[in-house]
């Protein structure tokens, strides 16, 4: 049994030598995250609670919700934390979050979405005899009343801003769908949404069962191109910037093995 995630198959794609590190050598990083990627923790945290909070029946305040974000950001913080932008400093991206959290505040509130569950854990088998297993969670899951549509929502903290096109393409949500439809039955529409945080706007998108079923097809075979990759070879790119492996990557040695930068 092969248990695969999205994060898992997408650092493949991205770099099979970063994959290799992780997933094979279970390298543990000498830097382990970066203030992005801090910041998209901290604010799903206090999202996770704000709904907590909504799902019993509570409308905390925002500025209970800041003091939470503001409580995590601290308690979670590391001196280490690389920041590669050197225009910006911790406190920059820390009111990010206060901004991105307001934002979303202010157009969501009361939060009368019907939530049903927060950071639902999935399982999905993608062949029928199990073979293949597909794991993750979803940031929060909702069932529209009016139309009568489950939905996934993903919070993005990014400053990237995809085009619709590559958002049809999606394949984390989608696969997350497919465990939806599996739940509560496939005649059911599933609607997925993503909130880009940093431009306070949302994209929505839908799949076909059919469509699903070509990506579960598609899935598998880049789980085997996976497992039958021999060399693992590195993918320079610029998000080599953020890589937590940069410093024992050889794609950052000279000949003589010292580090470049």
């Amino acid at each position: 049994m092969a248990m695969y995630s999205h994060s898992k198959i997408s650092t493949f794609e991205q770099c099979p030598l970063k994959f290799k590190f992780r997933y094979i050598e279970k390298i543990v990083p000498d830097i382990e995250k970066s203030i992005e990627l801090h910041l998209g923790n901290m604010v799903h945290r206090a999202l996770e609670w704000l709904y907590i909070q909504v799902m019993n029946k509570k409308i905390p305040s925002i500025e209970d919700v800041i003091a939470y974000y503001s409580n995590q950001w601290e308690e979670h913080y590391l001196p280490d934390i690389v920041i590669v932008r050197k225009n910006l400093t911790e406190k920059d991206y820390f009111n990010k979050g206060v901004e991105f959290l307001v934002n979303y505040y202010l157009k969501h509130k009361p939060f009368d979405e019907n939530t049903l569950e927060i950071e639902k854990r999935i399982v999905l088998d993608l062949d029928k005899d199990g073979e293949y297993k597909i794991q993750g969670f979803i940031d929060r899951l909702s069932y529209n009343l009016q139309t009568k549509e489950y939905e996934i929502h993903d919070y993005k903290t990014a400053n990237n801003l995809p085009q619709q096109e590559k958002i049809d393409n999606d394949r984390q949500l989608a696969l997350y769908s497919i465990a939806i439809k599996n739940l509560f039955g496939q005649d059911k529409e599933v609607c997925l949404i993503w909130h880009f945080l940093a431009h306070d706007k949302r994209i929505c998108s839908k799949r076909t069962n059919e469509q699903l079923e070509n990506l579960k097809k598609e899935t598998i075979e880049s789980i085997k191109k996976i497992e039958s990759e021999k060399i693992f070879p590195y993918n320079k790119t610029r998000l080599c910037d953020w890589c937590e492996y940069r410093t024992i990557c050889p794609a950052f040695s000279d000949c003589s093995g010292q580090k470049i930068s």
